[in-house]
């Protein structure tokens, strides 16, 4: 089992920056390709960024291209979500998720191949 939360949420103004942050615990965090996904009021929940377990690869929805960054550090069990630009329609709770890496390498983005999810952080852009 793992057990993900996730902290730094908040509300920003249009342009503005957030930085969330993901800390994993009873599982091997380096085995794990570790994501972020969000839900908007009324939407389903929705792909935004995944990081590999060496973080050799990094993959991020097209919403998001170019303003978010994604990293993580393996000795610390955390995986961050960079958000720069932020837009109105940047507005949801926040989630991170771990699926196992399996041996061919595959990278889903998604949700219902993700095995554990942390509660969630909510992210409020201001127009």
């Amino acid at each position: 089992q793992m057990q993900l939360v996730e902290s730094g949420g908040g509300l920003v103004q249009t342009g503005g920056s957030l930085r969330l942050s993901c800390v994993a615990s009873g599982s091997p965090f380096g085995n794990y390709h570790m994501a972020w996904f969000r839900q908007a009021p009324g939407k389903e929940r929705e792909f935004v960024s995944v990081i590999t377990p060496s973080a050799v690869s990094t993959y991020y929805a097209d919403s998001v291209k170019g303003r978010f960054l994604i990293s993580r550090d393996n000795a610390k069990n955390t995986v961050r979500l960079e958000m720069n630009n932020l837009k109105p329609e940047d507005t949801a709770v926040y989630y991170c998720a771990a699926d196992l890496a399996g041996p061919l390498g595959y990278v889903s983005r998604r949700r219902s191949e993700y095995d554990y999810w942390g509660q969630g952080t909510q992210v409020t852009v201001s127009s």
